[in-house]
């Protein structure tokens, strides 16, 4: 009994295209992970900024310390205008520092920034809305979807 036996060579259709299934779940899996490695860096990046803008205020304060109590109040939402490039008194270095904080706001989403406090303590606060869901209260209750993230400083005198 001689059986005709026939080689096979190359791949069938279903297991080209059981291949190319393959392929491609893989290569959408990549696509969604480099997606949420993008969120995060840029999530990063607002941190950073928050952190600098929280310490540059606070290095502004302690380098007028004698007005202390003058800081508390600020709020980014409110507009000021001091120019001190040809030099001022230290009430109006207060507002400067106050407009300058409110420039470096506009780097972040939704920034905004509040200083809280009394002549002895001041809570220096960072606000964004790092998920880009147009959050804008400013609790800093990371429970509530409603308030933006908040970076916060503490100075005591």
């Amino acid at each position: 009994m001689h059986l005709n036996q026939r080689k096979q060579r190359g791949l069938t259709l279903v297991e080209s295209m059981i291949a190319l299934l393959v392929i491609s779940v893989g290569l959408l899996g990549i696509a969604a992970l480099q997606i949420t490695s993008m969120k995060q860096n840029a999530s990063a990046l607002n941190h950073s900024r928050a952190v600098w803008i929280g310490y540059d205020m606070a290095d502004r304060i302690r380098a007028n310390i004698g007005q202390f109590a003058r800081y508390a109040g600020i709020d980014t939402n409110t507009a000021y205008s001091e120019n001190c490039t040809g030099g001022c008194n230290t009430i109006q270095m207060v507002t400067s520092d106050a407009e300058e904080w409110s420039a470096q706001m506009q780097n972040l989403p939704a920034g905004r920034g509040m200083i809280t406090g009394n002549a002895n303590r001041l809570v220096i606060a960072v606000m964004w809305d790092d998920e880009g869901t147009g959050a804008s209260g400013t609790g800093c209750d990371p429970t509530n979807s409603n308030d933006l993230t908040c970076y916060t400083v503490l100075l005591v005198q």
